[in-house]
């Protein structure tokens, strides 16, 4: 019988890194929510939007070059205050922007600052939870992704109608990061050095995770010559761009196929993150589920991983059904799979790398996902400015089959899941 910590204090950790997310995704998915309506009050177009999107991919993809080492070298504590001091402070300024370009230079900033928490949060998880436990905490502070999408719709509209300016749905955050700065101050510690941590929490943290003596620093190097890294690149560079399209351009799909305008978002977006939610936490479950039951860590993570692909499939039919809800409804689904797809993608992380790699390989990751995500970013805007509502197709299409390519290839490159020693 295996014996229960007296204490439980890594939830409260983690209850900070789910806010921290809860924050990070309703400053990030505030301009899709207003993007239609932001398009007739600024004056931008289809390809220029695609452009604004693309700056904060671009700075996303250059900061994880970056971020990670640091975070590795000054600390998850010092690390995550730098990040959600910078993208406060970034997105508080896209209420000053006045054209196209002056969105561009927020979000740029913004993407600087955001570009932190997931190698952050990755790493306080592999510090504060055994291996068993990893799927699931990250499925659950993951999930403050859908949350901020949830919440963010719910509460902009009303604000920015309420209090007639659009710049309201950008500033409203401000003072919230400023509360969780002060909180994460006084409360974070490493769970060897906190006092609100027992004897046999501290124990069952480190129960099934590998003792290191090694403190030396993490290279590049040491990360791009593992076939592990490459896998897990691949995985982030074709997922995660599904994921961005979604909540850049979910707003406006939900507008030009159907009609829906800024004061209806928030249900249709409501039920698509509160289902996402649940299926991601479903899904991170149960490849934590597939390895207690035994499958070992190669056999219930690919297992784990496939389950989320199968949810996705179904989205490709989006653009060619006519009834807005069966449109909400796959759609769920397919942002549930891909919630869970990233909890198993961190968790390979932790699976294939030392904890003082976490960051840098969950930065490198990021680093793959957000060049991914410009490239989708500028040809999602070029096609739809070229076609019109019809070239959503193409998104979609991919959106369906590409986590299943992804699966793919990182069964290619890494046959066997095992830890590396670096």
């Amino acid at each position: 019988m295996e014996n229960k910590p007296e204490t439980k204090f890594r939830w409260v950790i983690l209850s900070l890194l789910f806010i921290a997310t809860t924050i990070l995704y309703i400053d990030r998915s505030a301009l899709g929510i207003m993007a239609p309506w932001l398009q007739s009050q600024i004056g931008w177009n289809e390809e220029q939007y695609g452009l604004i999107n693309s700056a904060f991919m671009v700075a996303y993809a250059i900061c994880f070059l970056l971020i990670g080492p640091m975070i590795d070298r000054i600390g998850t504590k010092k690390g995550y205050l730098i990040s959600i001091g910078i993208w406060s402070l970034a997105a508080a300024a896209q209420s000053i922007a006045r054209s196209w370009i002056g969105f561009a230079v927020s979000r740029f900033m913004l993407a600087t600052g955001q570009s932190g928490n997931f190698p952050s949060a990755i790493k306080v998880v592999a510090e504060w939870f055994p291996g068993k436990e990893r799927a699931l905490a990250i499925g659950i502070f993951n999930g403050g992704s859908n949350m901020g999408t949830i919440i963010a719709p719910l509460v902009i509209p009303a604000l920015v109608f309420s209090l007639d300016s659009w710049k309201a749905g950008f500033l409203w955050t401000f003072p919230i990061s400023l509360l969780w700065i002060l909180v994460w101050i006084f409360l974070f510690k490493q769970p060897g050095d906190h006092a609100r941590v027992s004897r046999s929490e501290l124990e069952y943290i480190n129960s099934d995770s590998e003792t290191e003596n090694n403190s030396e620093k993490v290279s590049w190097k040491d990360i791009l010559d593992q076939r592990g890294a490459w896998a897990i690149a691949a995985g982030k560079f074709i997922a995660d761009p599904i994921w961005w399209f979604y909540l850049f351009w979910g707003a406006k799909f939900l507008n030009e196929k159907f009609g829906v305008n800024l004061k209806d978002i928030g249900l249709p977006f409501f039920t698509i993150y509160i289902i996402s939610w649940g299926i991601g936490v479903f899904l991170g479950w149960l490849s934590s589920r597939f390895l207690r039951a035994g499958y070992g860590i190669n056999k219930g993570r690919k297992l784990g991983m496939l389950a989320c692909a199968v949810f996705a499939v179904p989205v490709m039919i989006v653009p060619h059904t006519a009834s807005l809800w069966t449109a909400i409804g796959l759609i769920s689904l397919a942002a549930g799979g891909h919630c869970g797809w990233s909890a198993n993608i961190f968790s390979l992380m932790s699976d294939i790398f030392p904890k003082r790699a976490a960051a840098t390989i969950a930065g490198f990751g990021g680093l793959s996902g957000a060049a991914g995500g410009a490239l989708v970013s500028y040809g999602v805007g070029k096609i739809l400015q070229n076609t019109g509502i019809d070239g959503y197709a193409v998104p979609f299409a991919v959106a369906g089959c590409g986590y299943l390519i992804a699966l793919l290839i990182i069964h290619l490159l890494v046959p066997e899941i095992k830890r590396v020693n670096i």
